[in-house]
């Protein structure tokens, strides 16, 4: 094993994060310039658009099988290769149909990213820093949404600036391939491999010495990697069910909370409340900043504060927020007074779906299936992560046109509620446990259960 800090570990393992965010953003602002370019009608511009989801959802499926037969660490380099490859032939794209596909393309590496990343800084990290690592992934996603929003506006000016907004994306992956070589690989897949001595090396590192941690941590490892691989009859069985509801459902109401409309539509909200349409941009950038900034919070708050107690919050924070952006929106006659009160509200919204839901959702679907079928079980939440953003890609912009903007925002605050109530019964809470802690707390539940219902029955039956 090539001897790196675990800060490079961290860091390079959730860089991916920075090419699925900057990839997702930086085609709000290009496709202004690309329909002109073009010539793309309404139609092939949602395309343009949606092609990443799609090749997003084909690259969260196929990571399952690819994640348990090669590894994590082979799984990221190929990533980058895809993200490089996907970047370079859309910037340089002649016309629509090539874009779509080179978009798909780019989209597979989003994919493969989203269901891997998560899954592999949970592997590596220290019990005790498992929240903060696996946060680090969403702090990557906001920076490259960020880094997206600040070239858009650099690159406006210029005629092939779109071509740059693009392409720029391959830097990044360059970056990540030659990081990903000297990553190390996870050291539950090395003990599944029957490479012990490599994975004890690889937590020496990462625990920083601690030998009593390392024998734990590698006894629990051998114990669970013993389990046969499972497949899609495990991930849908009882014993699972409470962490396939748990990953499935922060998958779905991450994207149905309006998020990711919300923010792709704070321009076109700020110019409706009376902002005009260079200080609505310039707002953007200033979104893009308040995302990291209370993402670095999150990563605090991680370890310290339970993850239901998060989503809870986070989902009441941004209920209201939208509350108060549908009373503006809904009565406000254009005052200078109600566009402030708007972008505040609207600036509340996303700092509390950046504080929780955001990072929350990635770290749960990292943690929260058993090992033997943590491949198939992060691939199929990440699939259903894109698949629901998707849907509300989709269907936002008829939405927008059969309600208005301020009705949806009414039944985003709405969702936001059932969120709440979702979380607080169904969820299970995974803080303070290692991986192995949670996939023995899933067997002792199912137990319970077996037993339980000879009582039950005798009630029923009486």
């Amino acid at each position: 094993m090539k001897k790196v800090s675990n800060g490079f570990i961290y860091s390079f393992g959730a860089l991916g994060g920075l090419l699925f965010g900057y990839d997702i953003a930086s085609v709000s602002g290009a496709i202004l310039f690309i329909q002109k370019q073009l010539n793309l009608g309404p139609w092939e511009q949602g395309w343009v658009v949606s092609s990443v989801l799609i090749g997003a959802i084909v690259g969260a499926l196929a990571t399952s099988k690819f994640l348990d037969t090669y590894g994590r660490r082979k799984l990221l380099i190929w990533a980058s290769v895809i993200f490089f490859i996907g970047a370079i032939t859309s910037g340089f794209a002649p016309n629509f149909w090539i874009l779509l596909f080179t978009r798909i393309i780019l989209g597979i590496g989003v994919g493969i990213t989203s269901a891997l990343i998560p899954a592999y800084l949970h592997e590596l990290a220290p019990k005790k820093m498992h929240g903060a690592v696996a946060t680090m992934f969403q702090l990557m996603i906001m920076i490259g949404i960020l880094l997206a929003y600040i070239l858009n506006y650099t690159f406006a000016h210029m005629y092939t600036g779109w071509r740059w907004m693009l392409g720029f994306a391959a830097l990044p992956a360059a970056i990540l391939f030659f990081g990903a070589i000297f990553l190390p690989e996870s050291p539950r897949f090395l003990v599944k491999v029957g490479k012990v001595d490599d994975a004890r090396d690889v937590l020496m590192s990462t625990n920083k010495g601690n030998t009593k941690e390392v024998d734990k941590a590698l006894t629990e490892i051998k114990e669970t990697a013993s389990q046969k691989v499972g497949g899609w009859s495990e991930l849908f069985g009882k014993a699972v069910r409470p962490a396939l509801i748990t990953g499935l459902g922060a998958a779905v109401f991450q994207q149905v909370i309006g998020s990711n409309s919300v923010i792709f539509y704070a321009p076109t909200i700020f110019t409706d409340v009376g902002w005009g349409v260079i200080a609505a941009l310039l707002a953007h950038i200033g979104i893009g900043v308040v995302n990291v900034l209370v993402t670095i919070l999150a990563m605090f708050l991680m370890d310290k504060v339970d993850r239901k107690k998060m989503l809870i919050v986070g989902a009441t924070g941004m209920g209201a927020s939208l509350l108060v952006m549908y009373a503006i929106l809904k009565f406000d006659n254009g005052t200078h007074v109600a566009a402030i009160v708007s972008a505040l509200a609207l600036t509340v919204y996303i700092a509390f779906y950046a504080t929780t839901w955001a990072p929350i959702t990635w770290v749960l679907i990292g943690e929260v299936f058993p090992l033997n079928i943590r491949g198939l079980g992060t691939s199929l939440a990440s699939a259903t992560n894109w698949l629901a953003d998707m849907v509300v890609s989709l269907t936002f912009p008829m939405m927008l046109s059969a309600w208005g903007i301020d009705n949806a925002f009414l039944f985003y605050a709405v969702i936001c509620g059932i969120a709440i109530w979702f979380v607080h019964t169904k969820f299970i809470e995974t803080r303070g446990k290692s991986l192995e802690e949670i996939e023995l707390s899933l067997h002792e539940a199912a137990a319970k259960k077996e037993h339980a219902p000879s009582n039950h029955n005798m009630v029923t039956h009486a």
